[in-house]
């Protein structure tokens, strides 16, 4: 997994720049390399396969002493908890719903630490990509959201999840900030040159 470069980048808050010409919401982009590190994961998996470990190794050799079982059981625990923690495989382990639970509250806190709640007339929108969880999600101040529904932003969201999942989180940026332009400039067009906030792309690793 690696996250865009500079040129690319560049190309993201040009792409930004070029739909606000023709609409009064403020766009903000941000990519996250994961949501969470989950660190309790690895260590649950490790510990839940290590309890089975001394009932697995009776069952196969029929007897086998005490302290040799304790110390078969620490090293599984051990070695699994090492082995799980490697990022491609820990994301594996973790359930979808926790991971896209821990994606939805990231781009929330996003939405309110990039003062997206704070732009005139309430025009805010974030576009938001955790690559670990493969989550993509657009979030909308009430000035949007009122002359525009949830369900319009649908098919973005799903077109972009794909291309993550291809590894092609560029591509997805761009196709996202092209198809929401056309529907913002349509619903919340421009009034005025503005540009409260940054076009930069915001990326959390």
């Amino acid at each position: 997994m690696s996250l865009l470069n500079e040129t690319e980048r560049k190309q993201v808050a040009d792409a930004i720049t070029e739909v606000e010409r023709h609409t009064d919401a403020e766009l903000v982009t941000v990519l996250a390399e994961r949501a969470d590190d989950y660190h309790f994961i690895p260590l649950l998996w490790a510990g839940l396969v290590a309890l089975l470990v001394p009932g697995a190794a009776l069952f196969f050799t029929g007897d086998l002493h005490a302290q040799t079982l304790l110390l078969i059981q620490w090293g599984c625990f051990v070695i699994l908890g090492a082995i799980f923690r490697v990022p491609q495989v820990a994301t594996r382990l973790i359930p979808r719903s926790i991971r896209h639970g821990r994606a939805a509250n990231l781009a929330r806190r996003q939405f309110l630490e990039q003062n997206l709640h704070h732009t005139d007339d309430a025009t805010g929108m974030l576009i938001f990509v955790s690559e670990a969880e493969r989550y993509v999600e657009i979030i909308v101040d009430r000035g949007i959201s009122e002359r525009l529904d949830d369900a319009t932003w649908s098919a973005i969201v799903d077109d972009f999840t794909a291309h993550v999942k291809r590894g092609e989180t560029l591509a997805g940026f761009l196709h996202c900030i092209e198809a929401c332009g056309t529907h913002l400039q349509a619903a919340v067009p421009a009034t005025h040159e503005r540009n409260e906030l940054p076009n930069r792309l915001i990326i959390l690793d």
